[in-house]
């Protein structure tokens, strides 16, 4: 009878510790992403399909660049700049534009993400996702960079 009563007392304590370790209603179990307060600098480069060049640009400055400027009004977004090569390069090394974009943190913080903004902006959202999924088209090539700028006099 004792063996019964401390077998169930334990199963209860077991079984209300278990309960209080699952994960509250919504919540994924996995722990909560930090957010990071320092200032990331990344770069977006883009290799854009020979004769594409004024279509591409043209769907970037209507989507892409607008999303940008808002995020930046927002505050995610600290700063940004487009650059286009002064010359020709061989093709393996070839770019026809590169973003560098200044953002406050990684994560962007609530309703400031690129597609929570494209969302707000462009209501039409068929037409925003068959401009992009063009853009895609007429890009050859793409890659994201996180960068960093380098002190010279910093000491080793």
């Amino acid at each position: 009878m004792q063996f019964a009563r401390f077998t169930k007392r334990t199963f209860l304590t077991l079984s209300f510790l278990g309960v209080l370790c699952l994960p509250a209603a919504g919540q994924t179990g996995r722990p909560a992403a930090v957010v990071s307060a320092k200032p990331e600098t990344v770069e977006w480069v883009y290799r854009v399909r020979y004769g594409s060049e004024d279509e591409w640009w043209q769907i970037f400055r209507k989507y892409q660049l607008a999303i940008l400027q808002r995020q930046k009004q927002l505050g995610y977004v600290l700063d940004y700049a487009v650059w286009a090569p002064g010359l020709h390069t061989s093709e393996e090394s070839r770019w026809n534009y590169r973003v560098v974009i200044t953002r406050a943190s990684h994560d962007a913080p609530a309703g400031q993400s690129e597609a929570e903004v494209a969302t707000q902006l462009f209501p039409d959202q068929a037409a925003f996702k068959r401009d992009e999924q063009r853009r895609w088209e007429l890009t050859a090539n793409h890659w994201d960079l996180p960068i960093h700028q380098v002190d010279p006099n910093q000491a080793e």
